[in-house]
């Protein structure tokens, strides 16, 4: 239950994740993930404890300005708990403001693993609000790549249902037909973003999969095609 009774400021966030920093690590981290940024060199299941004391820490609200702060900073690590801050199945009384934060967030997006911590908040929002659909279409004829590329990313949850409702299917096909006008885009991250949503969906509906590959496979590079058939069997 969120109290707020012991409520997290940025500074005292930014002093929690700094005394968990890694010298040596922080290069490392520069040189995979090739973006220019400050890193601390803390690991992914040290923000994950951080960012849980945090949440059962602040009220709603006081953990969207710490989530703000927090990626204002730049910082990898801060933008990644800015995400963990967000990601939950449910927000109570409203996700709206959690909603507008997330989607403020993805036009900044410039590597995979931040975009992907915030594409997993922004999966959340989603399921829990399937019209916002309809907020998402948009970026998948934006020039900034990783937005496109969130929208596959942000809609995996409905490769995961195994026994979809009406509804539901229509927002499958609808996701598939945004998947298929990306076939032709060259981009390695978009491509693969293809690949993997098909094998998701692979998983529980693979004739439907080897209808898209069948459609449009031969555009697709080939590693996103043997991506998509990762999970089917001849």
């Amino acid at each position: 239950m969120e109290t707020g009774a012991t409520s997290v400021n940025i500074d005292q966030a930014l002093t929690a994740l700094e005394a968990l920093a890694d010298a040596e690590k922080a290069p490392e981290l520069l040189a995979y993930h090739k973006v220019e940024r400050p890193y601390l060199g803390v690991s992914n299941p040290q923000i994950d404890d951080l960012t849980k004391e945090w949440r059962a820490a602040c009220t709603l609200e006081e953990r969207l300005e710490l989530a703000s702060a927090l990626w204002a900073t730049n910082i990898h690590e801060a933008r990644i708990a800015a995400a963990k801050l967000l990601t939950q199945a449910r927000i109570r009384p409203d996700d709206t403001a959690a909603w507008e934060l997330i989607k403020s967030w993805v036009p900044d997006f410039d590597a995979w693993a931040i975009a992907d911590h915030v594409a997993i908040a922004g999966q959340k929002r989603l399921s829990a609000d399937p019209t916002r659909l309809d907020e998402i279409e948009p970026w998948t004829v934006s020039p900034h790549m990783w937005s496109r590329r969130a929208v596959l990313v942000m809609t995996l949850p409905w490769t995961k249902i195994t026994h979809p409702k009406p509804e539901e299917i229509a927002a499958r096909e609808r996701i598939l037909s945004w998947a298929a006008g990306y076939v032709d885009d060259r981009e390695w991250f978009i491509q693969k973003a293809i690949g993997w949503w098909l094998r998701d969906l692979g998983k529980r509906d693979p004739e439907r999969v080897k209808a898209f590959i069948a459609d449009y496979g031969p555009r697709m590079k080939a590693f996103a095609r043997k991506e998509a058939l990762r999970q089917l069997k001849d």
